[in-house]
């Protein structure tokens, strides 16, 4: 080691007599690998779930879905564009889930990430209760998903939640992960993703596609009902748009079968 150091020095000093400076090593910042990135997940998951529920309380009738599909999706488009080199901006636990699952974190940081999102989604959920009436925010249970009323709806709201959470995670995996796939268009077709879903399924399970979404206006007005649909669904889904990128869709560096 000492002989090394020695041959380093040398070095360092042969370029330093050239007019050159020598080569200094960067040592990553804790701050920037681990700590700066959860705060961005609970920034930008607070600020969609706050966007989204005051979309919904305040939305105006007339409007219908398109509204909060709107809403939803540009905030999407907008946060992912800016957060993008800080944490990656899941804001989704699907989304941590799947990106782990295709290898695009380390699993050191997905319990934080998860915990993250789910301290946003509160947090969120507690701004649009600042902003909205108390009346406005009671009769929309503070924006939770309320549209299930009975067990008859849920095989539909189920299946819902599944494949509408694997089409946006897939596109999430496809343009950020997929190496033969990647564009810098991301946060638009992500955004596109997620209004199209709202559009489509808004009306058969309130399109939640994010337990965090639901976590946080549940948290704030104790409402329970059909709750577990809302993370069984958009986990499912997660998972499942992961198994089509590693046995189907990934390059041959994500793929895990059929390998050249």
């Amino acid at each position: 080691m000492a002989a090394d150091k020695i041959e380093m020095e040398n070095a360092d000093s042969t370029l330093m007599e050239k007019g050159k400076k020598p080569p200094v090593s960067k040592v990553p910042n804790k701050f920037e690998t681990l700590l700066q990135p959860c705060l961005a997940e609970i920034i930008g998951t607070m600020f969609f779930v706050f966007i989204g529920c005051v979309s919904v309380i305040e939305n105006v009738p007339a409007a219908g879905r398109l509204q909060p599909a709107l809403v939803h999706g540009l905030a999407v488009a907008v946060l992912v564009a800016v957060m993008d080199n800080i944490s990656g901006s899941h804001f989704n636990p699907p989304f941590t889930i799947a990106i782990y699952l295709c290898g695009g974190m380390e699993l050191m940081m997905v319990g934080p990430y998860l915990a993250s999102q789910l301290i946003g989604g509160v947090l969120g959920a507690g701004m649009a209760k600042v902003m909205t009436p108390p009346d406005r925010y009671k009769n929309a249970t503070g924006a939770a998903f309320d549209i299930l009323k009975s067990d008859s709806q849920l095989s539909g709201a189920i299946f819902g939640e599944v494949a509408m959470t694997c089409l946006v995670t897939m596109v999430v995996l496809l343009v950020a992960v997929n190496g033969k796939t990647k564009t810098p268009l991301a946060p638009f077709l992500v955004g596109c993703t997620v209004i199209v879903n709202i559009l489509a399924g808004g009306d058969v399970s309130g399109t939640c596609l994010n337990p965090a979404r639901a976590f946080g206006p549940a948290v704030m007005t104790n409402y329970w009902h059909y709750h577990w649909v809302y993370w069984v669904g958009p986990i499912g889904g997660g998972v499942l748009a992961a198994i089509l990128l590693r046995l189907i869709l990934g390059d041959n560096k994500l793929r895990i079968v059929m390998k050249s």
